[in-house]
């Protein structure tokens, strides 16, 4: 639950950003703003489960109790 938390908590807050209504944020008149925007959010989810994946946190072994973890 932790591990999915740390993923999405970030993309949430990105989301609640941009959908606030603003009459003044600059990058909402850019018209790249709105790819960036799903790119980094694509990067930073991708990036964290990565790294989830390689400390073993989550994937076909995750959570279990087998005998080397005691």
């Amino acid at each position: 639950l932790t591990v999915i938390s740390t993923i999405f908590i970030p993309l949430s807050f990105l989301a609640g950003v941009y959908g606030m209504n603003f009459r003044h944020m600059p990058e909402l008149e850019e018209r790249w703003a709105y790819p960036v925007f799903w790119i980094v959010s694509v990067l930073l989810a991708s990036s964290m489960l990565l790294y989830f994946f390689r400390k073993g946190w989550i994937g076909s072994e995750a959570g279990g109790d087998s005998e080397d973890d005691r």
